[in-house]
């Protein structure tokens, strides 16, 4: 067995995984069967990719943020007596000109250097993450198709047991919203049917280049990951607050992902803060993020989506072992 602390920063959110990992004899973590028990999960909202798309750099307001949550997150890291850890960095440092800066950083606070991984290694992440614990499910036809909609980009991974092939693309809910759904530096509230026909022209556009590399006709599962994803599970189930058990693992018909997709691009943003399971970073960005899902369902003929609280992240804490 094997403490070990995962953090997966992207554009959007920065998130920590402490675990205890045991795999099976001769297993390198990849496939097969092992245990992860958690110690210690949790996301916060840095918005790290904050106007990357249209300067290129990564803002001094929102490195501030991610270096305030990195703190506190070393501090959980030292009291849990993690062994080993591996940090990974996403979409929006792979863009920024300054990344340098955010690397420096890290590495002073945390003492590991980020790795700013490759959208092909995110993707193999997220499968991993997503899908160790399905192998055995008999209920749930192969090969699956994992989607992890990030704040910049989304990852497209068809695969069974292993990867079979993997595409990331630059759609994501805050690269959409900030790039068709703000006007003068402010949210649209909502957004005109305009606006939301060129967030939809943009997700058909990455669609197409996904289906170049992953044959997302093949899938006969769909496994949704990430905030926009589990979000939207949250409002089709109508809980009362955020509750991961409730939302791991859930199937959510295709007719509520649309009915909720086009109710987030209706109301506005006292009423989408208004939703009980919606986290105060999301409002802004959930609609883009339910079109981004409803778009990849209607592509693949999915009748539901089975919405994993375990991608990215676990998959981290599974190479890390």
């Amino acid at each position: 067995m094997t403490r070990v602390a995962a953090i997966d920063c992207g554009t959007n959110s920065i998130r920590l995984l402490v675990a205890d990992c045991t795999l099976p004899d001769g297993a390198s973590g990849a496939g097969g069967t092992g245990e992860l028990v958690e110690l210690d999960r949790r996301m916060t909202v840095v918005r790290l990719g904050q106007g990357v798309d249209q300067t290129g750099r990564l803002a001094p307001e929102a490195l501030a943020r991610t270096f305030a949550a990195c703190r506190e997150y070393a501090a959980v890291i030292k009291e849990l007596g993690a062994e080993r850890v591996r940090f990974v960095a996403t979409s929006a440092s792979r863009d920024a000109e300054n990344r340098d800066e955010f690397v420096q950083g890290v590495l002073d606070i945390l003492g590991v250097e980020p790795e700013v991984i490759s959208g092909g290694q995110e993707a193999e992440f997220s499968f991993s993450g997503a899908t160790k614990e399905l192998t055995g499910r008999t209920d749930l036809e192969r090969p699956f198709l994992v989607v992890d909609i990030g704040g910049g980009s989304t990852e497209f991974v068809v695969g069974d047991d292993h990867v079979r092939a993997a595409r990331s693309v630059d759609v994501g809910c805050v690269r959409m919203t900030e790039r068709h759904l703000v006007v003068d530096g402010v949210v649209s509230d909502p957004p005109t049917e305009a606006q939301v026909a060129a967030v939809r022209a943009d997700i058909e556009a990455a669609l197409d280049v996904a289906a170049e590399t992953v044959p997302l006709g093949q899938a006969r599962t769909l496994v949704g990951l990430a905030g926009s994803v589990t979000t939207v599970a949250g409002i089709a189930l109508d809980l009362a607050e955020y509750d991961s058990q409730a939302i791991h693992h859930s199937r959510i018909p295709y007719e509520t992902v649309r009915e909720i997709s086009e109710r987030m691009l209706t109301l506005t943003h006292a009423e989408r803060a208004a939703i009980p399971v919606m986290h105060p970073g999301r409002v802004d960005v959930i609609g883009a993020g339910a079109l981004i899902l409803l778009a990849v369902m209607e592509r693949v003929g999915a009748s539901e989506v089975v919405v994993s609280e375990h991608d990215i992240l676990d998959g981290i804490a599974w190479s890390v072992a």
